[in-house]
């Protein structure tokens, strides 16, 4: 066992939120370690970005070399029916007079990579091919973590806080038993990749299509950069895994059942393997415990459809980031602190969750919405965009004429020491 380091905060993840509040965190003085399993570049999907990622990503220095990258730009989402016909694109530039809509299909790899140098250059030390294994716990205060480095030695580092910013691993959750799976939300996702597939031509060449599969199942259709596009369907497992498990064979069955889909991949080549993930949602029945601060998907993972994971890090990073300096400043480390930064994400999480819930209704359409109430069309934009931290209640209230608008969740509130 090393001797022990000493650091204000440990984030466990070098991930978009993690680096995020590693930046933050650093660029207000704060001694950052960020432990990071993988070495980077590494692959990873969530490839389109919402247009509101444009401020966290200004906040913490980005946005200039995001405009000067390869990234196709993305400048709208658009729906399509399961017989080929597209619904008019939801532009981001008619609702939004700001630059930041117009936003970007990314690599994460490379995008990933630009993040977490970024937190190295504002000051983080950052540790890659380090596995956190425990949490190190002083009469119920997290204090610190033990981690294996790559060479297999045992470390052990500390720190008044905390954040886990470990993605779907769910570090704290998984341990703790404090993951709350999404009764509903309990799909699979079958991907791919193609060289050569068809674009849609000027401003709509870097839309994400979603394009609708039998019994509420979605194609994306991402167009990335090299003339690349990542192509997934996402479905029950039951309606996918009906007659075999081939991924590829289920790739292609599905393909013929969307018009737009087949069509588009037509001229197209696939290219490296086929991928398979369970798209299960689920948030953590806390947002934080004494010592420790849950963010990103370590704290709440939802149905990836509207592309809100990457904003969802980000934006998480940056508060918890915020809230973490505060209670350093306080010197004040209990879970109570993170309360208004735990009631903060839900309301977001809720927002993106109930438009979730409707797009899966099978009486629910977009296009009668929008015709019955025009008025809305700029709050379901806002959704869309990832404008999610605002009142939605107009919005849902009219939905529920049409849907089964879920009630939000309870938990996700800070462990108080009385619980």
């Amino acid at each position: 066992m090393q001797g022990k380091n000493l650091y204000d905060v440990i984030v466990i993840g070098g991930g978009p939120g993690g680096s995020a509040a590693a930046a933050v965190l650093a660029s207000k003085g704060r001694r950052v370690l960020v432990l990071e399993k993988e070495k980077f570049p590494r692959y990873h999907i969530g490839e389109s970005l919402l247009p509101y990622t444009y401020f966290p990503l200004e906040r913490i220095g980005l946005i200039d070399r995001m405009k000067s990258s390869h990234f196709t730009k993305k400048y709208s989402v658009q729906f399509v029916s399961s017989d080929g016909r597209a619904s008019q694109p939801f532009y981001f530039f008619t609702h939004l007079k700001h630059e930041a809509a117009c936003t970007w299909q990314v690599l994460r790899s490379e995008f990933d990579q630009m993040l977490l140098d970024n937190a190295r250059d504002k000051g983080a030390e950052v540790r890659e091919e380090t596995m956190v294994r425990q949490l190190i716990q002083d009469t119920g205060t997290v204090t610190g973590v033990t981690a294996v480095g790559k060479s297999g030695e045992t470390l052990e580092f500390h720190a008044p806080i905390t954040i886990d910013a470990s993605g779907r691993d769910a570090f704290a959750v998984t341990r703790n038993g404090w993951k709350v799976r999404d009764p509903y939300l309990n799909k699979i996702a079958v991907w791919t990749y193609y060289k050569g597939a068809l674009r849609d031509p000027g401003v709509d060449e870097g839309a994400t299509t979603i394009a609708y599969l039998p019994q509420k199942g979605w194609f994306w259709y991402i167009p990335l950069p090299d003339d690349l596009v990542s192509v997934g369907a996402v479905a029950e497992k039951t309606y996918l895994y009906n007659g075999t498990r081939d991924p590829a064979h289920i790739f292609h069955r599905e393909v013929g059942n969307n018009a737009w889909i087949e069509q588009h991949l037509a001229p197209g080549q696939q290219t490296g393997p086929y991928r398979v993930t369970g798209e299960y949602s689920y948030r953590s029945r806390y947002c934080a415990a004494d010592g420790l601060v849950l963010m990103g998907d370590a704290f709440a993972f939802l149905d990836p459809v509207f592309s809100s994971g990457v904003f969802l890090a980000l934006r998480s990073g940056e508060l918890a980031a915020d809230a973490v300096d505060a209670a350093l400043t306080a010197g004040d480390v209990s879970a109570s602190r993170f309360s208004d930064y735990g009631a903060q994400m839900r309301k977001g999480i809720e927002a993106m969750r109930k438009l979730v819930y409707t797009f899966y209704d099978h009486e629910f359409s977009f296009r009668k919405f929008i015709n019955r109430y025009p008025h809305l069309h700029g709050d379901v934009t806002d959704c869309l965009m990832g404008n999610l931290f605002r009142d939605f209640d107009p919005l849902f209230e009219a939905v529920a004429e049409f849907a089964a608008v879920p009630e939000a969740l309870e938990h996700g509130t800070p462990l108080l020491q009385s619980q």
